[in-house]
């Protein structure tokens, strides 16, 4: 087999990125854009020693798991991997990659089945972002607002993801009408120039509260009253509008703080009996169906009866802290962004709840030093981690084993690492009980896991 070669595969298997594998005379291609049980041809792109990648030209047989995609640009968004695949097969795709996952880096033998939940997925997979960041661009003279193409900066435009809120697009026109009319233009990445670089939207479902903020190459945003004005029209519900200024040549969308230009400078989000304040700065589940069902299962997984010491590691805004805080004896919450814990405890304030207390850094390093030297008489109960994708730190997982808490709750967004840090945990000190898979990300690869660990 050779460059450039079309061949003919049947799709056997998947990738973690959602790429389908097929065998040439047993040969591995990977392949994007098809499914487990696609027969295809395939043109030959690029070949390794031990495998390769083929680009999809044309499926002789399509898979009896494939539908219609109901967005026309999945495949070159890159958003949505697995669109055109049906709901229930991305299911069982979810499970097998953390399944796959816990055994072949875990280590973990076939029990580890029988102690699996069955995977929570959505009853309606669409439109559940609760957040949208758009970028904004110019072609030909016209104003562009939708999402990078994979792999590149070259924006598609796409005003009405099926992934998000309808009401994005009404409020992205508000924001062209604006420019338009005040001859606002956006930003080049090219030669640095122009204002306008993304638009943020975030909407809360429970209390219908909108938040909008522009991010800006400029101190300052002209005419913003007008801005305001056609926003608020498009949607009475937006509670927030703000800019945050960010003039560096860089890939970051957000600067390091905003401006309100109108009203509060956050909305309010409800899950379960917590209420959450919400800055454009602020990190929130985007799923907030799929999140409070998750953080409920976290809660299940501690087994609080009201006494309970706990520590909440990697808490972000606190988010599940505080759901831990109405059933447990005292919560501590460690995260090493200072604005997140800001609104952790403005969040803990909103709602009356005092007895959490939350720590700005590191958490192998504030968990370490609170829990050796500060309070060393307190017997840790439970610890929950939700780490971001390259898991816990070493150290950390160390200070858990060290500390001997009855219970580990692991909340979890790469089963990868997932796999790689419950190896170091239980290999002699804690085994897993339970776990089970949520789809946070509907139609995309992205799967969330939620572990119990209980002392041998």
């Amino acid at each position: 087999m050779n460059k450039n070669d079309v061949v003919t595969v049947t799709i056997e298997d998947m990738s973690h990125k959602g790429e389908g594998i097929g065998k040439v005379d047993g040969f591995p291609l990977f392949v994007k854009d098809t499914l487990i049980g696609d027969v295809a041809e395939v043109k030959v792109i690029k070949l390794k020693n031990t495998y390769g990648y083929g680009r999809l030209m044309n499926l002789v047989i399509p898979s009896k798991n494939r539908v219609e995609p109901r967005c026309s640009l999945h495949k070159a968004c890159g958003g949505c991997q697995i669109q055109a695949m049906a709901y229930p097969a991305q299911l069982r795709f979810k499970e097998r990659l953390v399944q796959n996952n816990l055994m072949r880096i875990g280590g973990f033998g076939q029990e580890i089945m029988e102690r699996m939940e069955p995977i929570v997925g959505m009853e309606e997979p669409y439109r559940y972002r609760n957040k949208a960041q758009f970028p904004v661009g110019e072609k030909d003279g016209r104003i562009q607002m939708g999402f990078y193409a994979g792999r590149t900066h070259d924006i598609m435009e796409c005003e009405d993801c099926v992934l998000g809120a309808q009401e994005n697009q009404r409020i992205l026109d508000a924001v062209k009408e604006y420019m338009c009319a005040n001859n606002v233009h956006a930003y080049d990445e090219k030669t640095g120039k122009g204002l306008i670089r993304h638009v943020l939207i975030r909407k809360g479902f429970e209390t219908g509260e909108w938040l909008v903020c522009l991010v800006i190459n400029g101190k300052k945003l002209p005419e913003a009253e007008a801005l305001c004005e056609k926003l608020l029209k498009a949607v009475p519900q937006i509670v927030s509008i703000s800019v945050s200024v960010n003039m560096t040549r860089n890939n970051t969308i957000m600067g390091d703080s905003y401006k309100v230009l109108w009203g509060e400078a956050y909305m309010k989000e409800r899950l379960g009996d917590v209420l959450y304040r919400i800055s454009p700065l602020s990190f929130f589940q985007v799923n907030p169906v799929q999140t409070k069902k998750l953080y409920e299962k976290a809660v299940d997984y501690a087994e609080l009866t009201g006494v309970e010491n706990v520590w909440d590691l990697y808490c972000g805004t606190g988010s599940i802290s505080l759901f831990l805080a109405g059933k447990a004896g005292k919560v501590h919450g460690v995260e090493i962004i200072e604005p997140a814990i800001m609104d952790a405890r403005a969040n803990a304030k909103e709602n009356g709840i005092t007895n959490v207390e939350f720590f700005v850094g590191k958490a192998e390093d504030v968990f370490a030093e609170q829990v050796f030297h500060k309070q060393k008489d307190e017997p840790i109960d439970v610890v929950v981690v939700d780490p971001p994708r390259k898991g816990c730190d070493e150290k950390l997982l160390q200070t858990i084993l060290d500390m001997h808490p009855k219970r580990v709750v692991y909340v979890s967004c790469d089963s990868a690492t997932l796999a790689r840090d419950l190896k170091i945990l239980c290999k002699e000190d804690y085994e897993v009980s339970r776990w089970q898979c949520y789809d946070q990300f509907p139609h995309t690869v992205h799967v969330e896991t939620c572990v119990q660990l209980l002392r041998k």
